[in-house]
């Protein structure tokens, strides 16, 4: 791995074996604390109960199509609202673009219950996904918000959760994974869920019911060391996926010749 760092933003480029060892192009970019064109063009929200609680994981799609990182230690470059319930125990991973997931730093802001992570934005999709648990009782009201300028917000129900709420809509259930979708215009909700969250069927519970799709996972995630233990599902695969549907069909392009180096 190739690494160099620009105004106190590290850039990578993988090299494999047998990757040419002269006259390598690395893309760099100038840094900034303001946030120039950047915006959330994707908020996914994935509800998954269990017993006594409900697991959520938001999944935020970055677009920064300017040339400039975004850099903000002070106040972070993503906000989130946190319930009360979840106690402070949050994980955020941030994913830059062609990178893969490394935990982000989170401090609390000035507003009550919202929380900032502080990752850069480096022209292109940044992904950043946050997990956290709270109490919950079968068909009881849940309220969240949404503190981010969302193009595009929508709440998930994996298979075998029933999501209801006023001023949703339904936008169907996603085909590989059978989880429904509904969109969301506002900046809170108030919703029910009843069910559990059906696992997909492993190679050793038998092999007679088989999707060509992307499956469902059992995923254990890492919480603080006082969060109860619990199981989430699909923390990876269902949003890739939904993602991957949902995204425009025209992705702005990214334009990387701000400034090269070899």
């Amino acid at each position: 791995m190739l690494r160099v760092e620009i105004d106190k933003v590290t850039y990578n480029h993988m090299m494999p074996p047998g990757s040419r060892a002269q006259g390598i192009l690395l893309d760099v970019y100038n840094a900034s604390r303001q946030p120039g064109p950047v915006k959330v063009s994707k908020h996914m929200i994935l509800f998954q109960p269990g017993s006594g609680q409900v697991a959520i994981n938001e999944t935020f799609l970055v677009e920064n199509p300017g040339k400039v990182t975004w850099v903000d230690p002070v106040n972070g470059t993503l906000h989130f609202y946190l319930p009360p319930a979840a106690k402070g125990q949050v994980e955020v991973n941030g994913t830059a673009p062609d990178g893969m997931p490394v935990p982000a730093p989170v401090d609390k802001t000035s507003r009550p219950d919202v929380y900032a992570a502080k990752f850069e934005i480096k022209p292109g999709e940044t992904r950043f996904d946050v997990v956290y648990t709270v109490p919950y009782t079968e068909g009881a009201d849940y309220q969240g918000k949404v503190v981010t300028k969302d193009e595009n917000t929508y709440l998930i129900a994996p298979k075998g959760v029933t999501l209801d709420g006023a001023g949703l809509n339904d936008l169907g259930v996603e085909p590989s994974s059978q989880a429904h979708i509904f969109g969301l215009a506002d900046t809170s909700y108030q919703i029910k869920l009843t069910g559990t969250p059906v696992v997909a069927p492993t190679a050793e519970s038998g092999a007679g019911d088989q999707d060509n799709g992307p499956q469902i996972e059992q995923i254990m995630p890492r919480l603080y060391s006082k969060a109860v233990p619990i199981i989430l599902l699909a923390l990876g695969v269902l949003a890739a996926g939904f993602a991957l549907l949902y995204r425009s069909k025209t992705a702005p392009g990214q334009e990387t010749n701000e400034r090269g180096r070899g």
